[in-house]
Formats: C-alpha cells, structure tokens, sequence
C-alpha cells in the first residue's frame, strides 16, 4: 500500500448517500455501511466488516464514518 487509504468514503451528498471511491475509481454510492461492505466484496475483500473502522483502508471524508444521511 501506498500509504493512503484505498478505499474513500467522501463527504454526504445533499440527497444522502456517500460517493466511495478505490484508488481513483468511482464505485458508487453508499446509503449504509451494507452498500460499503458490498463494494469492497466485489474488489475482492469479502469479508471486510472490521475494515471499515482501519483507517489504513478506509478513509472516511468530511464527516463523521458510518453516517450516511444528508449533508
């Protein structure tokens, strides 16, 4: 790893829901740590649920981590 995070949790969008990106690439939008832990099932890492708090893979951006809801 780089030193960075792969995997960025960005900022509530003003509708609700996070963008997530790896690396640069756009994986989504998540509404709940279940839509997270899909995204990271399908880049191979399925059994994540103890990820989502490592701050060596994720990166929780412009507000507080697992909160989803309108900015």
């Amino acid at each position: 790893m780089s030193g960075r995070a792969p995997l960025i949790v960005h900022p509530a969008l003003g509708t609700g829901g996070r963008e997530v990106t790896a690396r640069g690439e756009d994986l989504g939008v998540a509404f709940s740590d279940e839509d997270l832990l899909e995204f990271l099932g399908r880049a191979g890492l399925p059994d994540a649920e103890d990820l989502l708090d490592d701050p060596a893979w994720v990166k929780w951006r412009g507000g507080q981590a697992h909160y989803y809801g309108a900015a």
